[in-house]
């Protein structure tokens, strides 16, 4: 069996604590790394997790499970994943955080990997996935690090709720059903809807603005029936530089409270462009929220719709 053996390194002006800690912290992954979709814990221990993490690998999306074993005082995060998806037969390494000053670290990335039957057309594969997974994990992460402070006034979250006389089922498979939205959803133009791997969703759109333009997103979902449908969009419109989100379903005494939530950035260098010479970024902020607000109740109302008019 050949095992490949690979390391990647960037240098961050940022102290070594604060990038661990970024890094401990899996449930931002999706806001720092461009290929993850979304992670979630599967168990937690003392120093010791399970998590499984869905994201892009040469612009298709896999998940897996990986075991990480956590070390504050060492400033290492090591992992494993438990079972891999094809081409790999085996993938795992280590965070390594240096200090070099108190306000700046290296970032080491370490990689050992084994192909399916030692195939080298997967092997090559492989290769070019983490290079370019690990390449961009690490710009990414120097930029998210250095920025975090300065990016506050520009990254936010929000959510909308809708309450429902109706079943999280029914509500969920409204959302679920994105490829049904162009016929269920007036301000869809057009939908192109994949599930080749269940519970992990491709959805290309073109929607409609107030004003009658339209506009191209590309998202990946990931599912989990009944009660969320988390997403990461990949093709974004111009105001933002990053879009993640789910959708809720919990039931309650009353039928089912529905919600969208969103965190985005937005893109600074595009505002005067979209919004003329004079706008802010509290008026971009607005402009976002209100868009996003607006098609996520319309789609909560047409689900609402649909559930409560069931049987």
């Amino acid at each position: 069996m050949t095992t490949r053996q690979v390391e990647h390194e960037i240098t961050v002006e940022a102290p070594a604590a604060a990038v661990y800690r970024l890094l401990a912290e899996v449930e931002n992954w999706p806001r720092i790394f461009p290929p993850t979709i979304y992670v979630d814990h599967v168990e937690r221990g003392e120093g010791e997790e399970r998590i499984r993490i869905w994201a892009t690998a040469n612009g298709e999306a896999k998940n897996w499970t990986s075991r990480r074993t956590l070390d504050a005082e060492a400033l290492r995060i090591t992992f494993r994943q438990e079972v891999s998806t094809p081409p790999v037969a085996a993938m795992g390494g280590t965070w390594i955080i240096e200090p070099l000053s108190g306000a700046s670290s290296r970032i080491r990335l370490q990689h050992d990997y084994r192909a399916i039957d030692d195939d080298p057309d997967g092997l090559k594969w492989i290769d070019e996935a983490v290079d370019r997974n690990s390449r961009s994990e690490l710009a990414a992460l120097k930029t998210n690090v250095e920025l975090a402070h300065a990016c506050e006034d520009i990254t936010f979250s929000f959510e909308d709720t809708v309450q429902i006389d109706g079943s999280a089922k029914d509500v969920y498979d409204f959302v679920n059903e994105a490829g049904l939205w162009v016929e269920r959803l007036p301000h869809v133009a057009s939908v192109r809807f994949s599930e080749d791997t269940p519970g992990l969703q491709t959805l290309e759109m073109d929607t409609r603005a107030k004003d009658g333009s339209t506009h191209t997103t590309k998202s990946y979902r990931v599912t989990f029936p009944h009660h969320r449908i988390a997403y990461k969009q990949v093709t974004l419109p111009a105001l933002m530089t990053l879009h993640t989100g789910y959708w809720t379903f919990a039931e309650n005494e009353a039928g089912v409270a529905a919600s969208s939530q969103h965190t985005v950035v937005l893109n600074t260098a595009n505002i005067a462009r979209i919004l003329g010479a004079d706008a802010t970024v509290d008026d971009a902020r607005a402009y976002v929220q209100n868009a996003l607000s607006t098609n996520s109740r319309a789609t909560l109302g047409y689900a609402k719709d649909h559930a409560e008019n069931r049987g």
